[in-house]
């Protein structure tokens, strides 16, 4: 895995061989990702909490789970909503799946309603009729919200409406 971002962060991972090995590099980008915003970003100790970070937007904490993919198949990417022991993460325990879809260095910031039910979620990149969650695509804006007009002054995150003609639908600035 090689990624870099608009940071100029650079990660680099080879031999990465195993699930839980590309799990880790995903979290190395995520964490270089996040930091490179200006949020705060925390790792707990251990496994034994369902999310992988803490991230401080100034305003909130969020618990955040990160998941990656490298596999395109049926024209979509699928990451699981769940864990080791196949228990579908919920509102109780994580505020954000945040999906890395390796091959084409895209970040999605899923809040964990989205999830309900379900046992994973398709991404659509290239586009396409069931491309329901491109709306969570780069949606780093989620969590730098609430944002009042002085702060937080560190988190470099733009609005995703400021970009576009109307609201982007997605955080509660935008709406």
């Amino acid at each position: 895995m090689r990624t870099t971002s608009e940071y100029g962060l650079e990660i680099q991972a080879v031999g990465l061989t195993t699930r839980k090995t590309r799990g880790e590099a995903a979290e190395a980008a995520f964490l270089a990702k996040a930091a490179g915003m200006g949020f705060g970003v925390a790792k707990p100790w251990g496994d034994s909490e369902r999310y992988d970070f803490i991230v401080d937007s100034g305003h909130n904490f969020w618990r955040v789970q990160v998941k990656s993919t490298q596999r395109f198949a049926e024209s979509r990417y699928r990451v699981k909503t769940s864990g080791c022991k196949d228990s579908i993460y919920t509102g109780a325990q994580i505020d954000f799946l945040v999906a890395y879809l390796v091959p084409e260095d895209i970040w999605y910031i899923v809040p964990v309603a989205e999830i309900a039910s379900r046992r994973g979620l398709r991404f659509y990149p290239h586009g396409g009729a069931k491309a329901r969650l491109e709306k969570y695509r780069e949606a780093w804006c989620q969590m730098a919200c609430p944002r009042t007009e002085d702060g937080p002054g560190q988190v470099l995150v733009e609005r995703r409406c400021a970009k576009a003609s109307a609201a982007c639908g997605v955080c509660d600035l935008c709406r």
